[in-house]
């Protein structure tokens, strides 16, 4: 589904992905673990083509198409999805207008609007978000813990085929880590794949992780199952300095 090719990524003057080299198939979840200033959001944020970086090298493929030229909208309609770690308030436009419209945007077809105010609540029941945010203008007056739920709520209604999740799961107490665990396992199926970066094990409770990746300074140094999960809280970045 996704391949990344020694990918060299520059901000400004500043080079931050270093050849990251990355395959993502159908169904899988991807784990991506690493300290801050890593790298790991810039991969996230290239994927979907944040104009702010430069890809002075390598290549990106989605379902074998060169993403390099598209713009970030294109995509999005392509069916990738960011769920970004500090989500924008956007005042003037309500949670489920933005919702309805980014809907009919991905998948080009109208969409009832009763029917779909019924689906959104039904969700939000699931994730434990008040019904009446649903008119409240996107992430505006919103805590930490109902932005970052609001993101899954978003990931649930647009059913993308593939997933980032930036430290989604960053700030939020235990419990509201369990509830975006589980709406992340509702999402997840063998159509669909996750790239998830994470520093706490907890959000991947509910789901089966195909692969982990150790991100050090601009690349993946290290590759492996579940277990680096336990390895890294055990003994931490610097552990694995030197492996790749």
């Amino acid at each position: 589904m996704l391949e990344i090719k020694n990918l060299h990524v520059k901000a400004g003057d500043k080079e931050i992905l270093r050849g990251v080299d990355l395959k993502v198939g159908a169904g899988e979840v991807h784990v991506i673990l690493g300290p801050n200033g890593s790298g790991k959001s810039t991969l996230m944020n290239v994927i979907l083509g944040h104009p702010k970086y430069q890809i002075t090298s390598g290549e990106i493929f989605f379902n074998g198409e060169d993403l390099t030229a598209l713009k970030t909208f294109e995509r999005a309609r392509r069916g990738i999805f960011l769920s970004f770690q500090n989500p924008e308030e956007i005042p003037g436009i309500t949670v489920e207008n933005m919702l309805r419209t980014a809907k009919q945007a991905v998948t080009g077809e109208k969409i009832k609007i009763l029917a779909f105010h019924k689906e959104l609540l039904a969700l939000m029941n699931e994730l434990q978000i008040n019904p009446e945010y649903a008119n409240r203008y996107m992430n505006v007056g919103f805590s930490g813990g109902e932005k970052k739920r609001n993101e899954i709520l978003q990931l649930l209604t647009l059913q993308p085929k593939l997933a980032l999740l930036d430290e989604t799961d960053s700030g939020l107490d235990v419990d509201a880590v369990e509830i975006v665990s589980s709406g992340v396992a509702k999402f997840h199926n063998e159509n669909n794949s996750c790239i998830i970066i994470t520093h706490n094990a907890q959000i991947l409770k509910h789901l089966p992780v195909s692969s982990v990746h150790i991100f050090l300074d601009g690349k993946i140094i290290l590759h492996g199952g579940a277990e680096l999960v336990g390895k890294v809280s055990e003994h931490g970045y610097a552990h694995f300095e030197g492996k790749s």
